[in-house]
């Protein structure tokens, strides 16, 4: 049996904003696995996972660059140990070189950045000059440049803090579509950096993801219902179904089935049925995707019209324009996401990246 520090339990409330009790009972019911204790919190209902045990601050920005024409966009992530470094003249200054260098060559491989020739050295070279003068270790951390052809274009949007950064690639049909679709996705990508979808499309969400999201996010609502009841407020309804990749068109056709049953027992007349039926059709799907509306841009409701979600958004800008309107391409940057705590500190993972 693993000794279960106070150190252990301080660690996982932080990871996890449970109570102590309940992160001390957690890793018991672990053996210690601080992991696993977080993922015992959240199919408790005793954790939304908010803070995730493999990321650490980071400071420096996100820079995004793009093409007058919006044929060609770069967004690009540079970190530093400091936020004070990061205001640093000299800093930004490196920051805006290194993003017209990504765009220009149209790179997406920091490796290849390296390479490049830049005031006539390597970038590497003129990188390691660079972190000399401003004493701090820093590091290109990720690049990425989506181009388009005829008929799409892709716009950029980088958040007045510097912190978050997104790309997004539309298509369309029509040349007349081209001014619409790049105000559309400048908009789109002010959406995604408030609202952080992961994934465009819930097609690119794992099945077993999914079943695994479903126990946390049950458990979640079941708890909050719990509270909810206490004060006397509705309950949240729990889920059959959290993703639109769980329905498919048998289980459909049985709500639909169920609903006209219902209006039937109701005394509803049958001739508007067909009126009543898509709806409350629409709000069955609404309430059966809630893990699409957290993770996948074309399923959140849109912020600048919460009735519709960024699937239906685009659907009647494209009856609007009477063209087919598609997003193509999805990036999404935010300062420090995915950095590895096995690193002592940020520092030192600079340095390794750099050595």
């Amino acid at each position: 049996m693993a000794e279960i520090t106070a150190q252990l339990v301080k660690q996982l409330r932080e990871m996890t904003d449970a109570g102590m009790m309940d992160c001390k009972k957690a890793l018991v019911e672990t053996d210690g696995d601080i992991e696993k204790a977080v993922e015992y919190l959240r199919e408790k209902g005793l954790s939304k996972a908010a803070k995730k045990a493999d990321r650490v601050a980071s400071e420096g920005v996100v820079s995004v660059e793009v093409a007058s024409d919006f044929s060609k966009a770069s967004l690009l992530e540079i970190n530093s140990e400091t936020d004070f470094v990061a205001k640093n003249e000299q800093f930004k200054e490196l920051v805006a070189k290194t993003s017209k260098l990504v765009h220009d060559h149209a790179l997406s491989s920091t490796e290849t950045l390296h390479t490049v020739s830049v005031d006539g050295m390597e970038f590497s070279e003129y990188l390691q000059q660079n972190i000399a003068k401003i004493g701090e270790n820093i590091v290109v951390r990720r690049i990425v440049t989506l181009e388009t052809k005829g008929g799409a274009i892709v716009n950029g949007y980088v958040h007045s803090n510097g912190r978050v950064g997104v790309l997004i690639g539309i298509k369309f049909g029509k040349e007349g579509s081209k001014s619409a679709c790049v105000e559309l996705a400048r908009n789109l990508c002010m959406h995604a950096a408030a609202m952080k979808p992961q994934v465009l499309s819930y097609e690119e969400l794992d099945p077993e993801f999914i079943t695994k999201e479903k126990v946390a996010l049950i458990a979640e609502l079941e708890k909050e219902n719990e509270e909810l009841k206490r004060l006397g407020k509705p309950l949240h309804r729990i889920p059959e179904y959290i993703s639109r990749s769980e329905l498919t068109p048998s289980v459909l056709k049985n709500q639909e089935q169920k609903l006209r049953e219902e209006l039937k027992a109701q005394g509803k007349p049958e001739a508007i049925w067909d009126k009543i039926v898509p709806g409350q059709l629409e709000r069955f799907i609404a309430d059966s995707t809630l893990i699409d509306q957290r993770l996948t841009l074309l399923g959140q409701f849109y912020v600048m019209d919460d009735k519709k979600t960024i699937a239906q958004v685009l659907e009647a800008k494209g009856k609007e324009l009477d063209d087919s309107i598609e997003i193509v391409d999805y990036v999404r940057f935010e300062l420090g996401e995915g950095i590895e705590k096995k690193a002592c500190n940020f520092a030192e993972e600079v340095a390794a990246q750099l050595g």
